[in-house]
């Protein structure tokens, strides 16, 4: 079996503009995004800590980095799924995120999981 198909992790997400918690004259741009961690590997993992990377349309970025997600390590059993929503503020109507989790298998192989780019954008803005 090959390392990349023995270590994989599938992360998809879903992001939605908030206005009732955004001021728009004031350059806060609020947003909520729902995502899901899949393991799609062959062997149990468990998601140890987070690196996002958020950028707006002025290619400002924030870096943020932490243990966990929403407070919870979740380990995964191959096919299992782990879902959890939470929340980012830019400066303008329009960013991305993109990020990494870092992992450990039950085997003690650490890995990166990619959470590929995904758009933040106020309704409309974007065609």
């Amino acid at each position: 079996m090959t390392e990349s198909l023995k270590y994989r992790i599938t992360v998809q997400a879903v992001s939605q503009y908030l206005p009732d918690q955004s001021d728009e004259s004031d350059r806060r741009y609020v947003f909520t995004y729902t995502i899901t961690i899949t393991n799609t590997g062959e062997v149990t993992a468990q998601l140890l800590s987070r690196h996002w990377v958020i950028t707006d349309a002025d290619s400002q970025v924030q870096e943020v980095r932490g243990m966990g997600v929403v407070g919870e390590q979740p380990t995964l059993q191959p096919g299992e799924s782990f879902q959890y929503s939470s929340g980012s503020a830019i400066a303008t109507p329009v960013g991305t995120m993109s990020g990494s989790y870092q992992m450990i298998a039950k085997d003690g192989t650490r890995f990166e999981a990619e959470i590929p780019t995904f758009v933040l954008s106020v309704p409309r803005v974007l065609h």
